[in-house]
């Protein structure tokens, strides 16, 4: 094709890859309007018209509608404007089916009720505010009230899910299941629990400065025996029971006899549940932490100790 010719609509059919029909129809709305007409009344059109063609393929080709490509093509519009805002849309669109992907995924996954499904649904599409004011609400009913508020402030931030603009599917998923575990009111009763029993001993340790974490301490103390194979019910764990009591008791202000070591089993198995690490799970894969030290074998082999050590 050269700058003089000009071509009929079949000719410039077999030139772009198009079908007649199709520029027959651009052709009809204006966007690639026929540069003459021969004797016969049929449309012939000249190499900048392939050209037009060619780009309105490739913009359509891209998710532009037909409107937004009449004004590039006349000029009102330049490119890169254009360009940069359906990127955005892309952008948003992207989101919107990775979020729709997490959801039948886990329901898949989790053989969800119709009622579940439209639950995770809601959760998914929740806007950054939204997400915020839920876990907020989760946060508060844990840790507000009459608690060290400095503390437990910084203790609310390392507990909150920051899902990023673009999301991978994993971290959507999670955030799904986390939110449902947030508004469980069994859950939040036993989180509201841990915090008590920690605020409390926090206040009693201050009179001696900043006391240490009682499941810490415990992952102190226990770990080393745990990996060198030490039953919890074996003679060389008395040690470790013993120290684990004088420090609760200290804590605590109570004498080390049964009932303090039965208190410490409580405050443990508490500490112990499968929600509680469940839900730190999910916060590392939505913060893209790395995955959080189980302390369930740590607290297992000091519940068992206790126990074995605890008369009925």
């Amino acid at each position: 094709m050269d700058g003089e010719t000009l071509y009929s609509i079949g000719d410039l059919a077999r030139r772009t890859g198009l079908t007649v029909k199709t520029i027959r129809f651009y052709s009809d709305r204006g966007i690639v309007e026929p540069t003459d007409r021969n004797p016969a009344g049929f449309r012939l059109y000249n190499i900048d018209a392939a050209a037009r063609l060619d780009l309105v393929r490739t913009l359509r080709d891209l998710g532009l509608d037909l409107s937004t490509i009449r004004k590039v093509l006349d000029r009102e519009l330049s490119l890169p404007e254009v360009a940069a805002a359906h990127a955005d849309a892309l952008a948003v669109q992207i989101r919107t089916l990775r979020l729709r992907r997490a959801v039948l995924t886990s329901v898949a996954k989790r053989g969800s009720s119709p009622e579940e499904m439209d639950l995770m649904h809601k959760l998914a599409k929740l806007s950054e505010d939204e997400r915020r004011h839920l876990i907020g609400d989760f946060l508060g009913a844990t840790f507000g009230g009459a608690h060290n508020a400095s503390a437990f402030a910084a203790m609310g931030r390392s507990l909150t899910p920051e899902l990023p603009d673009n999301p991978r599917a994993e971290q959507v998923e999670a955030w799904v299941e986390l939110a449902e575990l947030s508004q469980d009111a069994d859950f939040r009763a036993h989180m509201r629990r841990m915090a008590d029993d920690e605020a409390a001993e926090q206040a009693r340790s201050m009179v001696d400065g900043p006391g240490r974490d009682l499941v810490a301490t415990v992952r102190d103390h226990v770990a080393p025996v745990l990996a060198a194979d030490v039953a919890p019910t074996a003679p060389q764990a008395d040690q470790i029971v013993a120290a684990l009591t004088a420090h609760f008791a200290n804590v605590v202000g109570a004498p080390d006899d049964v009932e303090l070591r039965r208190r410490l089993v409580t405050r443990l198995e508490t500490a112990n549940d499968p929600r509680r690490e469940r839900y730190l799970e999910l916060l590392a894969v939505i913060n893209d932490w790395s995955a959080p030290e189980s302390l369930a074998p740590v607290l297992d082999w000091t519940i068992q100790a206790l126990r074995a050590r605890n008369p009925h």
